[in-house]
């Protein structure tokens, strides 16, 4: 069976939560898929091929097209509906898309798209104008009932699926992610490095997301305000908020300078793999109260770390973290700050949201997502 994939989410240097997912997914394929052949599609404008074709594979191969992706986008796919990928990838049976992108194919080659969330149709109010347009532009609801097999990362994502595009149910199947998180120990010289480089000190009390809106980054600031003036005990736990920076987020900013613990929360923008790995390392407890998730990998991250978490209570992470992790209700600020005492004061807490944590996280791997994956492409070939 010839398999295509669209990689275009792994164009970009630094990975983060697709582009993850999809390269996450792809070495598990590569490690236990020794029978079918894969044919990997790109396209740029600009020469990838140095950086992708470390994608190469005795039964993968890299394919890229040189198109500008403007051009290529609203104009060869969507208005001409040419190139067909397949087609311009010698022929698959099966193109598997990992992500929502402008992609024309041939009536008979089927089609399996990967659908992480539909944030953009649930809370259209969290994302730019440009943004909003970029989805209106890609005619989504389109793409999916148009495809012959949709996986959704979570039950949740897939009722979104259902309920608001109006795909039938038989078309849409649940394989929960892996876990990103691979444990590794540092040295006390990289671990004061990496200190000394952010001005850190005291008890770190993480956050690792994109800074924008769905994010609940604005209650998590308030939460930590009404922590610290309630609490003179918890003066030395810094807020650390790591991640790049997304959309609508001048409010955030605007809230944290008006803060008057500014100086103890802490931006530090798009961290490295292995500055991630310290951090989850390094931190005294994990807080993710997001609005909304189509998964969510950094919960199962920290956890892999020996990091209590405390997590929203909707959309999919109540599926991801089962009992491992206290439940906040995010649209409650002083909810999120009296788990996070609870947290920091209860050793008895800690130690068991860690335990449960190690176990939660068996849960959930690559090797078993692939193995999934196969199956459905074995489906459809039949």
């Amino acid at each position: 069976m010839k398999i295509g994939v669209d990689i275009r989410v792994l164009m970009d240097e630094y990975y983060s939560g697709v582009s993850e997912y999809a390269a996450n997914l792809l070495s598990a394929l590569f490690l236990i898929d020794k029978e079918n052949e894969y044919k990997l599609f790109y396209n740029s404008w600009h020469n990838l091929d140095t950086r992708l074709n470390s994608w190469n594979r005795p039964q993968a191969r890299v394919i890229g097209l040189h198109i500008p992706n403007k051009l290529f986008n609203y104009f060869c796919q969507k208005l001409f509906a040419r190139p067909k990928i397949d087609q311009a990838l010698g022929g698959v049976d099966i193109f598997w898309s990992p992500h929502f992108n402008f992609t024309s194919l041939s009536i008979k080659t089927k089609k399996v798209i990967t659908v992480h969330d539909l944030s953009f149709l649930r809370y259209p109010e969290f994302f730019s104008v440009r943004k909003n347009f970029w989805h209106k532009a890609l005619g989504v609801k389109r793409i999916l009932q148009t495809a012959d097999k949709i996986i959704a990362v979570s039950e949740n994502t897939k009722n979104d699926i259902i309920e608001l595009t109006g795909v039938s149910q038989d078309k849409v199947q649940v394989i929960y992610s892996g876990n990103n998180a691979v444990k590794r120990e540092f040295t006390s010289q990289e671990t004061e490095e990496f200190f000394n480089k952010h001005k850190l000190s005291g008890r770190l009390m993480l956050y690792l997301g994109t800074i924008e809106p769905r994010k609940n980054i604005s209650g998590l600031i308030a939460a930590y305000n009404e922590l610290r003036l309630k609490n003179e005990s918890l003066a030395d736990v810094k807020l650390i908020m790591a991640g790049a920076n997304g959309w609508k987020n001048k409010k955030i900013y605007s809230e944290w300078k008006n803060s008057p613990y500014q100086n103890d929360i802490i931006f530090l923008g798009y961290i490295s793999q292995k500055e991630k790995k310290i951090l989850y390392s390094k931190s005294v407890v994990f807080v993710y109260p997001s609005f909304y998730e189509g998964f969510g990998f950094p919960p199962l991250e920290a956890m892999t770390y020996g990091l209590p978490v405390v997590c929203a209570n909707v959309s999919s992470l109540p599926e991801v973290v089962g009992d491992a992790a206290l439940m906040i209700n995010p649209f409650k600020p002083e909810e999120i700050s009296g788990a996070l005492k609870l947290i920091l004061s209860d050793e008895s807490l800690r130690q068991t949201l860690i335990k449960k944590g190690f176990a939660r996280v068996t849960n959930f791997s690559w090797e078993k997502t692939a193995q999934e994956y196969l199956k459905v492409f074995k489906e459809l070939s039949c």
